[in-house]
């Protein structure tokens, strides 16, 4: 009998320790499952492009484009109306140190033209049409903008600019500007093509 009593309080005993494990187990906290380490990302994915945002540019940063690199020096924000536009100046990374400018807008579709300073003589806005170095360019818009700059571009820091711009077929354009009402200056830009432009954030 005392046997049978011995053995009956060992299985009860038993029972509670089985009992006190599950009911601890049950109430600790379950141990978060390990999360999967995110897989290397290209950084400019954002945007869509393997070769970086032209609108997100900014002085500091570099710019690759067709072999040659450029830091860009400075940047005139510009904006008529509920318009805004980019134009960034260039340096070249060459003994030679030339100097270019880099435009971007979107129209509504993402144009980016690369612009060299250009010698047009007597040449002057105003015709519909304009022939320069055997081109012809017809004119495609004009207008007057207010602008602020960043870093060195060679203006003030904010002011207005009258601009005319021609195009001719194929990409290619001619374009004048007139800041404070000075001397009218030209350029020629040619419509930079997609992923031949790669962009390096600055620090």
């Amino acid at each position: 009998m005392l046997a049978a009593v011995v053995v009956l309080l060992a299985l009860i005993l038993l029972a509670l320790i089985v009992l006190i494990v599950v009911l601890v187990r049950r109430q600790s906290p379950h141990e978060p499952s390990p999360q999967p380490r995110p897989a290397p990302a290209d950084p400019f994915a954002s945007v869509g492009e393997t070769a970086g945002d032209p609108r997100a540019l900014k002085a500091g940063d570099m710019v690759e484009y067709l072999g040659t690199r450029y830091f860009v020096r400075g940047s005139v924000r510009l904006r008529e109306g509920g318009y805004t536009w980019s134009e960034h100046l260039l340096d070249a990374d060459t003994i030679e140190g030339t100097k270019v400018w880099l435009s971007v807008e979107e129209d509504p579709d993402l144009e980016v033209i690369w612009w060299t300073e250009a010698d047009v003589g007597d040449l002057r806005p105003g015709r519909p049409t304009l022939t320069f170095q055997g081109v012809e360019y017809r004119r495609e818009e004009h207008g007057t903008a207010e602008y602020r700059t960043e870093g060195t571009t060679g203006l003030g820091d904010t002011g207005r600019v009258e601009y005319v711009d021609y195009a001719a077929p194929g990409g290619r354009y001619l374009s004048f500007e007139r800041f404070g009402g000075g001397a009218w200056e030209a350029g020629t830009g040619e419509r930079v093509p997609a992923g031949t432009l790669t962009i390096y954030p600055g620090s």
